[in-house]
C-alpha cells in the first residue's frame, strides 16, 4: 500500500543528544523514537523491554546519579525524581497490560525525567557546560531539519505561503535562541530551539500533495503506517506544550477553547490505540490522523501558524 509523504518525512526525525552527568560519562536517554527508527525496528521486543525496565529501575533507585540527587537536597531535583518514579510505575503497568508501545514510550519519558533531575542536582559549573552542549546539539538538529525541509520544498520550486511561513517561524525561534545563548542563557535558548525543532519536524512530516513535492513510501503493512502516525501525533502534542501553554495560562477563554480540541484529540488517540490492540491498524491510522488534525486546530486557534 502506498502513502504519500515528503521525501524527508522519515529524515532522522529525532536526534540523540549526548549528556554528561556530573563528572561521569553517563549517556542521556535517546529522544523519542522517530518514525524511521520504529519502522526499521519493527515490533518492540518484550524481552528487551523487560531488560530496559530493570535498567531504568536501577538507574532511578540505586545509581550514583540517584545518590547525587539525594545528597543535593535540591527540591526540584527531588521532585523530578519522584515524577520519574511515577512514570516508571505507569510504564510497568502498561507492560503488564500488554501495551508494549505505551510502556516503551513511558519508559523513555521516565528516563528523561530522571536525567533532568540529575542536571538540576549537578554543581553549577557542570550544569552550565551541559546546558551549552545541549544548546549546540539542538541547534545542529534544527539546522539539519530546516535544510531538509527547504530542499524538499525547493525541488518543485515551491514558494508557497505555507513553506515561507514555516521557514519564517523557524528562523525567528533560531534567532531568538542565538540571542539568548550569546547572553549565557543556554537553557532559555534551548527552549526556543526546541520550538523550532518541532515546527521543522511537523513541517517535514506534513508536506503533501499540491504545490509541494511528494514521494510515495511503501509501508509493509498498516501497522508500520500506524507507528508513523503515532510519531506525528506525539510531535504535535509536544508542540502544544512548547507553543501554547503560556498563552493558555494567560488567557482563560483561550484555554477553554484549546481544551475542547485537546479533549477530542485524546479521545481519538485512545480510540486509535484501542483499534491497534484489536489489530485493526487501518482504522487506527484514520483515527490518529483525525487526532493530529485536532491538535493542529488547537495550535492555530491560539494564533500560531504551523503546517498541517
Amino acid at each position: 500500500m502506498k502513502r504519500l509523504i515528503c521525501k524527508a518525512g522519515l529524515f532522522g526525525a529525532t536526534l540523540v543528544v549526548a549528556s554528561t552527568v556530573l563528572a561521569q560519562n553517563t549517556a542521556a536517554p535517546a529522544a523519542r523514537e522517530s518514525a524511521a527508527t520504529r519502522l526499521s525496528a519493527g515490533k518492540i521486543d518484550k524481552e528487551q523491554l523487560l531488560f530496559n525496565m530493570e535498567s531504568v529501575n536501577k538507574l532511578i533507585e540505586s545509581s550514583s546519579a540517584a545518590r547525587q540527587i539525594e545528597s543535593s537536597k535540591v527540591p526540584e531535583a527531588l521532585t523530578r525524581r519522584e515524577r520519574a518514579r511515577d512514570i516508571y510505575k505507569a510504564a510497568r503497568a502498561s507492560l503488564e497490560a500488554g501495551n508494549l508501545e505505551r510502556a516503551n514510550s513511558q519508559l523513555t519519558e521516565a528516563r528523561g525525567e530522571f536525567f533532568d533531575a540529575v542536571r538540576l542536582a549537578a554543581p553549577e559549573e557542570v550544569t552550565v557546560k551541559k546546558q551549552e552542549a545541549d544548546y549546540k546539539a539542538r541547534l545542529d538538529s534544527v539546522n539539519a531539519l530546516l535544510g531538509a525541509y527547504r530542499r524538499v520544498a525547493s525541488e518543485k520550486g515551491s514558494g508557497s505561503k505555507t513553506v515561507n511561513e514555516t521557514v519564517a517561524l523557524i528562523d525567528r525561534s533560531v534567532a531568538e535562541g542565538q540571542r539568548l545563548a550569546q547572553a549565557g542563557k543556554f537553557m532559555e535558548g534551548r527552549i526556543e530551539l526546541d520550538r523550532a525543532y518541532l515546527v521543522a519536524k511537523a513541517g517535514i512530516s506534513t508536506l503533501r500533495s499540491g504545490d509541494t513535492l511528494v514521494r510515495s513510501l511503501n509501508f509493509a503493512n498498516k501497522e508500520e503506517e500506524y507507528h508513523y502516525e503515532i510519531d506525528r501525533n506525539d510531535t504535535h502534542q509536544m508542540l502544544i506544550k512548547v507553543l501554547v501553554e503560556e498563552k493558555r495560562a494567560a488567557n482563560p477563554a483561550l484555554d477553554q477553547q484549546v481544551q475542547g480540541f485537546l479533549g477530542k484529540a485524546r479521545e481519538l488517540r485512545s480510540a486509535a490505540e484501542a483499534a491497534a490492540l484489536r489489530r485493526d491498524h487501518a482504522k487506527a491510522v484514520k483515527l490518529l490522523e483525525e487526532s493530529t488534525a485536532e491538535l493542529v486546530r488547537a495550535i492555530r486557534n491560539a494564533g500560531i501558524y504551523i503546517p498541517g
